[in-house]
């Protein structure tokens, strides 16, 4: 049995899913909205269950061609290769290396700002925390005389 391709299945409850996907995916998106109209027509848990795997799958919302995902490859594809130009090329992988060794440094003090900020508001607490036990030992020290001379 081939599980690589669904269409190419030769049958069962585990395979139908798959190829009715398939098939759906080759009708593109409006087969499967009129499949989730169909599903809540005639059980609406199953419209609420293609509804929620389309929104799941981000079906619902993806470009449906394949030339722009295609293009989308390619632009990709096209900021890390070479023009032809030996110059060009160099300029644009000496400021790409600059930009990483930027982001590295700023990421960097980022980090010790977080620390130097963690630090301070840690001492401040600490402040605090030393003061309000400074003032409970003074404040008992000050009822224990003033009960000793109503006695």
């Amino acid at each position: 049995m081939n599980t690589a391709n669904p269409t190419a299945a030769s049958g069962g409850f585990t395979t139908w899913p798959a190829r009715a996907e398939a098939w759906l995916d080759r009708k593109g998106r409006l087969a499967w909205i009129a499949a989730m109209v169909f599903g809540f027509i005639v059980l609406w848990p199953v419209g609420l269950a293609i509804l929620a795997y389309m929104i799941w799958s981000k079906r619902m919302f993806k470009r449906s061609s394949c030339a722009s995902r295609r293009d989308a490859h390619m632009s990709f594809n096209r900021a890390f290769s070479t023009s032809g130009n030996t110059a060009f090329d160099a300029y644009k992988a000496e400021t790409l290396r600059r930009l990483e060794d930027e982001q590295v440094a700023f990421e960097s003090f980022l980090q010790r700002l977080r620390e130097a900020k963690d630090k301070s508001e840690f001492d401040n607490f600490m402040d605090d925390r030393a003061k309000a036990g400074a003032a409970e030992r003074a404040t008992p020290a000050a009822s224990d005389d003033n009960r000793a001379g109503n006695y």
